[in-house]
């Protein structure tokens, strides 16, 4: 009889327990936990698209589960606001033929030393315009823009010492009703127009209709009754208007509410569909509160589109105006406003607009020492048809 090493007794034994092992019964095999899917509930009603109508109330109409307004417009109406104030203040150079102060308008531009002073409500406010201003660009470049604007404070109040001098080659003065520098520049436009691009187009489009569409929408703010989705959705309506409805009962003929700004040139320069702005407002709002960010995008895609073409067009519009004056008052005035809308259009990235597109154009339009003087048909048609090229007019 063969003897079997310890080392193969070792294996049978081995294979025997294995063996053993692999015949234990299934019943002894804990069956896996299901965890059920945590469904959340909503935040907000579902809000049926077609329910909405171009008279439904954008102030009114959202609400949350206790019947609690939603919307406040607060933030973009004090913007609105002192945007307007600044206009005012650097327009009395010419309504009340004084001198501007450059200090009290960088302290309106940054909200400081209470510059607003019929307003408490506009100084206590906790906005301002300076942070805002170019805000979708880096930092450094964002405050090249910002420190450009106070320069142009700077010269309008140096300008508004001539206000009644009579402007002409060389020298600063009124050109009818008109203030301009000494290369009739008109600085007040050049500030005005130049602000829809850098604040009310950028803060708005790129800002918070653009990065701003990523914020958080599945908690209420603290102390508040919107996310922060729906508070940044209205921050950019409370920036375009005043209006409960924006542009209310307007026809191509007659703008139906008072409007500032981008409000107005909107109505304006784009005639094809600034009576769609409102409903994209208001379908892009219901959006948020569908949570439906395919249609929050293309709502917001759309506004956007539209506000570049109406800049664009004024832009345009207003070389034509240059083109057609037949006073010096009339030119200088088309091509101050001209000048700003061009500025503007260094936001305007939805059709690539840049800073050297932009400062190319003004350099071809303005760039000589003698500026508006030195203009001739030749260089408004090519700054006219690079901006109809690159924005597709």
């Amino acid at each position: 009889m063969l003897k079997i090493s310890n080392k193969l007794r070792y294996a049978f034994i081995a294979l025997a327990v294995a063996g053993m092992s692999s015949c234990s019964d299934d019943d002894d095999v804990t069956p896996p936990v299901v965890v059920p899917p945590v469904v959340e509930t909503p935040l907000r009603t579902k809000i049926e698209y077609a329910t909405l109508t171009p008279t439904t109330s954008y102030a009114t109409f959202f609400v949350d589960k206790s019947n609690k307004s939603t919307v406040d417009l607060s933030n973009g109406n004090n913007r609105y606001k002192m945007f307007q104030a600044l206009n005012v203040n650097i327009s009395s150079a010419i309504s009340g033929n004084k001198t501007v102060d450059a200090a009290v308008l960088k302290n309106m531009f940054g909200n400081t030393g209470n510059a607003f002073a019929d307003s408490t409500k506009l100084n206590t406010s906790g906005v301002q315009l300076r942070n805002v201003v170019a805000s979708s660009w880096p930092t450094a470049d964002a405050e090249a823009v910002r420190v450009r604007f106070e320069a142009l404070f700077t010269e309008v109040a140096e300008v508004s010492k001539s206000v009644t001098e009579t402007g002409e080659l060389g020298k600063a003065g009124k050109v009818g009703t008109y203030l301009v520098n000494k290369q009739g520049i008109e600085p007040i436009q050049i500030i005005q127009k130049s602000l829809i691009g850098a604040l009310q187009y950028d803060y708005i489009a790129n800002v918070l209709l653009t990065k701003g569409l990523d914020a958080d929408n599945k908690t209420v703010v603290t102390g508040k009754t919107y996310t922060q989705l729906e508070q940044n959705w209205d921050e950019a309506y409370g920036l375009l208007t005043l209006s409960p409805i924006y542009l209310a009962g307007s026809t191509d003929d007659k703008r139906g509410t008072t409007e500032f700004a981008l409000g107005s040139y909107v109505w304006e320069y784009n005639k094809g569909a600034y009576a769609k702005i409102y409903p994209a407002f208001l379908k892009g709002r219901a959006a948020i509160a569908n949570n439906d960010k395919t249609e929050l995008k293309a709502q917001a895609d759309f506004i956007k589109a539209e506000f570049e073409k109406a800049i664009a067009a004024a832009a345009v519009g207003y070389l034509g105006k240059y083109n057609t004056a037949t006073t010096d008052a009339a030119r200088v005035h088309a091509m101050g406003e001209g000048l700003g809308f061009i500025y503007s259009l260094r936001f305007a990235t939805v059709n690539g607009g840049t800073a050297k597109f932009s400062d190319d154009i003004l350099t071809a339009l303005v760039g000589s020492t003698n500026g508006v003087w030195d203009l001739t048909p030749a260089k408004i048609a090519a700054a006219s048809d690079a901006i109809k090229a690159k924005f597709k007019l």
